[in-house]
């Protein structure tokens, strides 16, 4: 059977299967359709392998009044759609899986309010976004939630996404200041671990700061960066990727320390060239040099830093919740996440070292 990506599974399933029923036992119901939130179709990654769980003839289905709207579509719902069950099995640990029925079909329309599900997804009602929203909130949630598609729109979803489709150009820039500022923090390590005879730790601090580079040319680009399964995978559709990927590999794959350096300097000056290419501060020269008085050659990440954050209000350079928190546990935990951030009177401070 020819793989069907999910987000193309979904548009049919709304509108073969599931309107023409929700138009002849429901006319006039007000709703909106779409795949949005969790799951690799969501941000266009899915392939075969993704159908082995979580993945099928899904939609969410908002609308002010549900109730009995889950029992009718079982009632009217084909078992199969395109080749795939419409019902799915939950095993014990939560996790849905696609198998065929002779019966009803547990399906994969999930009908909720719009307002409880969007507030319940990211956090905070994406209405009114204020400062602590935008960093308290990681950016893989905002690609789950402006990623996907919306197949019918009565309640105004499209505008909420749109509201949160990228930060405020001042929240834009104090990120990218603060990704800039991880770099600074270990660009000349590749070098000291290596001299130190520490190659495997070299490694190791490379491997770093390509990661933190791969998401700073995201941000740069406007694209809120996924966790690490499909971080790679979305920075391959950046059309820097072409230039960057051979240098970022080359750097991995070095096993001495001056061969990772010069392969991260010229990844270094191509990412200044992209920061100057945005125009948001004065051009800042894009070539490496040495650090201080060792033989390192960096960037000198802070160069970035100092004009991104001219005129901002914020004070410490920690960032937004996934620059300095990388447990996925935390990070799915919408209440740790807004804890982590000290709103002020004002919300516009951020939660600093040493700050209660």
């Amino acid at each position: 059977m020819e793989f069907v990506p999910g987000i193309e599974l979904a548009r049919r399933f709304h509108a073969e299967a599931v309107r023409p029923i929700l138009r002849r036992e429901l006319p006039g119901l007000r709703y909106t359709a779409a795949l949005i939130g969790y799951g690799s179709e969501v941000l266009g990654f899915d392939s075969p392998r993704s159908t082995d769980h979580n993945w099928g003839p899904r939609l969410l289905l908002f609308t002010d009044d549900g109730e009995g709207i889950p029992e009718l579509l079982a009632d009217h719902l084909p078992r199969m759609f395109l080749g795939y069950p419409t019902h799915f099995v939950t095993d014990e640990e939560g996790t849905r899986h696609l198998a065929p029925t002779t019966g009803r079909p547990d399906h994969g329309v999930v009908v909720a309010q719009l307002g409880d599900w969007t507030r319940g997804a990211l956090g905070f009602d994406p209405r009114h976004p204020v400062l602590t929203d935008w960093l308290a909130t990681p950016t893989q949630l905002f690609a789950e939630f402006t990623g996907g598609a919306v197949f019918h729109d009565d309640l105004g979803l499209e505008t909420l996404r749109r509201n949160v489709a990228w930060y405020p150009d001042d929240v834009w820039r104090y990120v990218l200041a603060c990704q800039w500022q991880r770099i600074g923090q270990e660009e000349a390590f590749v070098g000291r671990c290596g001299e130190a005879g520490d190659e495997l730790g070299s490694a190791v601090v490379a491997a770093r700061l390509v990661r933190d580079l791969m998401r700073l040319c995201l941000l740069m680009a406007r694209r809120y960066p996924p966790y690490s399964k499909w971080l790679g995978s979305a920075f391959a559709r950046l059309p820097a990727a072409a230039e960057l990927t051979p240098l970022f590999t080359a750097a991995l794959a070095s096993t001495t320390w001056r061969e990772r350096e010069r392969h991260l300097g010229a990844a270094y000056e191509r990412v200044a060239v992209l920061h100057n290419e945005l125009g948001l501060t004065d051009p800042v020269e894009p070539r490496t040099s040495g650090y201080h008085d060792r033989p390192f050659q960096v960037i000198h990440a802070g160069r970035f830093v100092t004009p991104l954050l001219a005129g901002s209000p914020l004070r410490a350079l920690t960032g937004a919740i996934d620059q300095f928190v990388d447990s996925t546990d935390a990070l799915g935990d919408r209440a740790f996440t807004r804890g982590m951030m000290w709103p002020g009177d004002d919300e516009r401070v951020h939660k600093g070292p040493g700050r209660a």
